[in-house]
């Protein structure tokens, strides 16, 4: 069942393909020509068959004529007819003569061995194509003339001659077989050359798609205008799209920068305020809740900033490689922990790469490894997987762990179930908005080394 659906979701992965879409779509559609076609074919080829056959044994009823005679009211044949085939009894072409009544005055020897019953109606039409069947089923091409030798009733007479179907039906068989064989290679040839086609019409598609590429990966700033004329109106707007989002991000970041500098001055006064008045004995409470309110509010303006900052772009996607960040971020956290001795073990590919902006990656590594290094005794342990459409990245320690009750409310904002280490519980809410921008997903379970374990899977 899994492999069916496995092979299902591949079809339509391949369907969503607008080439194989149209070559599918004309294929049947040359199929279906081809398929009409043949029949048409066929029937013509069928209709000057019997045409040429029509006039055969007109040929051959004109040979009779031309040697009957008429003597005092009766007919009178030669005893060897000018064509040999109606003498020979192996011969398929048979003769036959009747008067106006229909009753049989001659026929030829090479009839004589055939069971052929044929009565001809003589009613002034002049001649008649048709095809009968004798006893035993076997078919026959008539051609039935009536003539007039002597120019009166009691001369009229019916010349009629006849051939086997069989020899023609085996090369309308061969015909068909043939026709069939060669439409069927047309079709190929067709299908091939309408590959060919659309493979020469995509390839400005396939241009403005390794563009797009450039765009996203950061090698290029906008698209192109080599491109067909139909494409250019959608890389006009691309292009205009591009633009208006760098402009906004720089916009953004000039904001950010202010905002953080207007800010940055007051809550220093205030801070300096607060320290002067815990000097003060009576003012010693109040300063320092004041303080802790102005640290709360610091650190709330710094997520803040980050959370803005952070946000992925919508059109360009960039590509980090992990190993060099994850390296620089250890050795500056054994500094920090220096009197732990952590002892951090990375089981990266040296050449993995994360779709995500280096500030953002840098946060986000760096917050779920401070906590890590903070709550561990001893060991920490980072393993990169890739993946077919991303990657995962775990984070492992081997400290105290979260309970299975807790996990959701560490992941909230704010939310510290450590509470012998300063901090505000935020980082862990910058790690989730991160994930969250980067459509990613974030999962809290127990580690092999004991403590907590850090799931972050993210896609490309």
């Amino acid at each position: 069942m899994k492999r069916l659906r496995s092979i299902l979701r591949k079809l339509r992965i391949r369907l969503g393909s607008l080439r194989l879409r149209l070559m599918l779509a004309s294929a049947a559609l040359a199929m279906l020509f081809m398929l009409s076609l043949m029949p048409v074919l066929q029937g013509v080829f069928l209709m000057a068959l019997e045409q040429t056959v029509e006039k055969r044994l007109a040929s051959d009823a004109a040979a009779l004529i031309s040697a009957a005679r008429i003597h005092d009211g009766e007919l009178h044949m030669p005893e060897k007819m000018p064509d040999e085939e109606f003498d020979n009894l192996d011969s398929h072409l048979l003769g036959f003569i009747f008067d106006r009544d229909g009753t049989l005055l001659w026929r030829s020897r090479s009839s004589i061995d055939e069971l052929v019953r044929y009565l001809p109606h003589y009613d002034g039409q002049g001649h008649e194509f048709a095809r009968i069947r004798d006893d035993s089923g076997h078919e026959y091409f008539v051609y039935d003339i009536e003539v007039d030798l002597l120019r009166g009733d009691e001369t009229a007479l019916s010349i009629v001659t006849m051939q086997p179907t069989r020899e023609y039906q085996v090369l309308f068989n061969g015909f068909a077989w043939q026709l069939r064989l060669w439409l069927g290679i047309a079709l190929l040839v067709l299908l091939g050359l309408l590959w060919f086609g659309l493979t020469w019409g995509f390839r400005s598609l396939r241009g403005l798609s390794d563009e797009l590429d450039g765009v996203e990966a950061g090698t290029r700033q906008r698209l192109s205008d080599d491109h067909p004329r139909e494409l250019l109106r959608l890389t006009n707007s691309l292009n205009r799209l591009l633009d208006s989002e760098r402009r906004q991000r720089e916009r953004y970041r000039d904001s950010l920068e202010d905002l953080a500098h207007s800010l940055k001055t007051p809550l220093s006064v205030l801070q300096g305020i607060g320290e002067t008045l815990a000097v003060q004995e009576g003012n010693r409470e109040q300063a320092q809740l004041m303080q802790a309110q102005i640290e709360r509010m610091s650190q709330q303006v710094g997520y803040q900033l980050q959370r803005a900052s952070l946000r992925r772009s919508g059109l360009v996607r960039h590509r980090e490689q992990i190993w060099p960040l994850l390296e620089g971020l250890c050795r500056s956290l054994d500094k920090v922990y220096l009197d732990k001795q952590v002892e951090a073990t990375l089981e990266v590919p040296e050449h993995s790469q994360v779709t995500m902006e280096r500030g953002a990656l840098m946060e986000l590594l760096g917050n779920l490894l401070e906590n890590a290094y903070r709550l561990c005794l001893q060991r920490v342990r980072v393993s990169v997987q890739p993946l077919l459409d991303g990657c995962l990245i775990t984070i492992e320690d081997d400290g105290p762990g979260v309970p299975q009750n807790q996990r959701e409310r560490v992941l909230q904002r704010g939310e510290r179930l450590d509470a012998q280490n300063p901090g505000q519980g935020i980082g862990l809410a910058v790690v989730e908005d991160i994930i969250e921008s980067y459509d990613g997903e974030l999962s809290l379970e127990d580690s092999e080394l004991g403590g907590a374990c850090f799931r972050v899977r993210l896609y490309d």
